[in-house]
């Protein structure tokens, strides 16, 4: 009598079944990663705006909501790489000066994830995403 090889029925089913298991664990964390990595690219951009209107407002006496001036005049002042996930939005106020810059969800994969505000004073919020 010849010993068979091979995996039986059983055996295969055990396997994808825990294949499974590990995908439904992993597939989240995988996608959460993703949304903590845009959020985090959004941010730099957000403190680099912030920076350039503390800047802007030395030279020119007041903040601008216009992210093409703040940036120089280039075409695209929002990287792409932000952009595809959030839109960039610069309010001004007159009395007292200050500026709020709010980085709003418009990919499906952040809208879970909030908006985020950056304002003059330094103030971030969501306090617990930042």
């Amino acid at each position: 009598m010849s010993k068979q090889q091979g995996f039986t029925l059983i055996e295969l089913m055990v396997s994808v079944g825990v294949v499974g298991i590990l995908a439904t664990i992993a597939v989240p964390s995988y996608q959460s990663f993703f949304v903590r990595g845009n959020r985090a690219v959004s941010e730099a951009f957000m403190v680099d705006a912030a920076s350039r209107e503390k800047q802007y407002l030395l030279d020119v006496r007041n903040y601008t909501s216009n992210l093409t001036t703040l940036y120089g005049g280039a075409v695209s002042a929002v990287p792409a790489d932000v952009s595809k996930n959030y839109s960039i939005s610069i309010t001004v106020t007159a009395a007292p000066v200050a500026f709020l810059i709010t980085a709003t969800p418009v990919s499906t994969q952040q809208t879970a994830d909030g908006a985020l505000t950056l304002d003059s004073s330094g103030a971030k919020s969501p306090a617990g995403k930042w």
